[in-house]
């Protein structure tokens, strides 16, 4: 007999250790090349001495001068908040019932519920990777009726809930929550389920619903020019920068490993793993075959396929930026966390819960964690780079 207890315990028992390793590792080839800890986690911070230079005791003299003296370099400390990160599933009563006295119906009801939960959960974490921790998605260039022109269609997708920011920064009270109902890629337009025009301005902000300010820090704020940089002025530490090349133009491999090489003599890191968005890579692939070469595939972790380039995995990811490719170290990379993925248990341990007055019930899933870069200045930034391709 399939109750609420025996949906309970299954989710407990079989679901759990199946949903932690398709978030961690099938979400997205990025994410799943980052390393996870529970280390320089201090209270709802990270915390991570970070070392600025090379130990300076290294050195040659004579036979009987002084020896070196012990200078380990400068350190600074990285600081961030832990992010609350959560996804949510939900049941109806009726559905338990229906599949009361079927087994199989009941094990395909829950495993739709965790598909849909592990899809989502991959495109928003995905989206994240590439923002700057506020939940911006865009700005708006015009609304008319349920019609948003929008001047960044890629992070928008069917079904996400967005809130509305005015020109003076302040929420939109009457365009909070709006579902979007369509995604026009090919004429950057998103379709809301209500009219909001009348609210909407041109330079009006898009911000992913409930999350400003609470999202994952991203490769977005690691190589924003503007802002502080884990709670340090970039000013003040300009050897922490990452590198950037601008106005690229016309893409070449001389050009990729001209970046890979400076990255390396700045900063003595290795880059192992490029990313770039979709546009990028059909017009690098359109670069080769000109010259009739095939890039080799090959696997990386989590089970993806990538381009190989001279050794290194090459991605393409829907939620990069236009026209941009990073260079990266992903063991630079730390995704710090409290634990991993956790059923959200109530005080008499359930973690199906009813929504109150509804027949329906939840769970919920939540992991506190936080991205974090412990050696920005060796990573790289290709930026403007001229697509040919459609």
């Amino acid at each position: 007999m399939i109750t609420v207890e025996t949906a309970d315990n299954a989710l407990k028992s079989f679901y759990l250790d199946a949903v932690t390793e398709a978030l961690n590792l099938k979400a997205n080839p990025l994410l799943a090349q980052f390393k996870r800890s529970s280390a320089d986690v201090v209270g709802k911070d990270v915390r991570k001495l970070v070392r600025i230079g090379i130990n300076a005791g290294i050195g040659a003299g004579s036979e009987t001068g002084d020896l070196p003296s012990a200078r380990s370099g400068d350190r600074v400390e990285f600081v961030t908040t832990l992010k609350n990160l959560y996804g949510t599933i939900e049941i109806s009563d009726k559905a338990i019932r229906a599949s009361a006295n079927n087994e199989g119906a009941f094990v395909n009801l829950l495993n739709d519920e965790m598909e849909s939960l592990v899809k989502s959960a991959s495109l928003n974490f995905g989206r994240m990777l590439f923002g700057n921790g506020t939940g911006y998605l865009s700005d708006v260039s015009e609304a008319k009726g349920k019609q948003v022109y929008v001047g960044d269609i890629a992070p928008f997708l069917e079904g996400m809930y967005v809130d509305f920011i005015d020109t003076l920064d302040v929420a939109i009270p009457e365009a909070q929550n709006v579902k979007i109902t369509h995604v026009d890629r090919k004429n950057g337009i998103i379709m809301t389920e209500k009219d909001c025009s009348e609210y909407l301005l041109e330079g009006c902000l898009i911000y992913m619903h409930g999350s400003r300010d609470y999202e994952l820090t991203g490769l977005g704020a690691l190589f924003d020019e503007y802002h502080d940089m884990y709670g340090l002025n970039r000013t003040e530490f300009p050897s922490i920068r990452p590198y950037r090349m601008n106005n690229v133009g016309e893409i070449s491999d001389i050009k990729i490993q001209k970046a890979i090489d400076d990255i390396e003599a700045n900063s003595g890191n290795q880059i192992n793993f490029i990313v770039c968005s979709l546009d990028v890579k059909r017009t690098l692939m359109d670069y080769f075959r000109k010259m009739s070469i095939v890039l080799p595939t090959m696997e990386i972790e989590g089970g993806f396929k990538a381009l190989n380039f001279n050794g290194i995995p090459l991605v393409a990811d829907r939620f990069c930026p236009a026209s941009t490719m990073y260079l990266l170290n992903t063991n630079d990379f730390i995704i710090h966390q409290l634990c991993d993925w956790k059923w959200l248990e109530g005080e008499d341990g359930k973690i199906l819960k009813q929504v109150p007055g509804k027949p329906v019930y939840t769970a919920t899933l939540v992991k506190y964690a936080e991205l974090m870069c412990t050696r920005p200045n060796g990573q790289g930034i290709l930026l403007d780079i001229q697509t040919n391709i459609e």
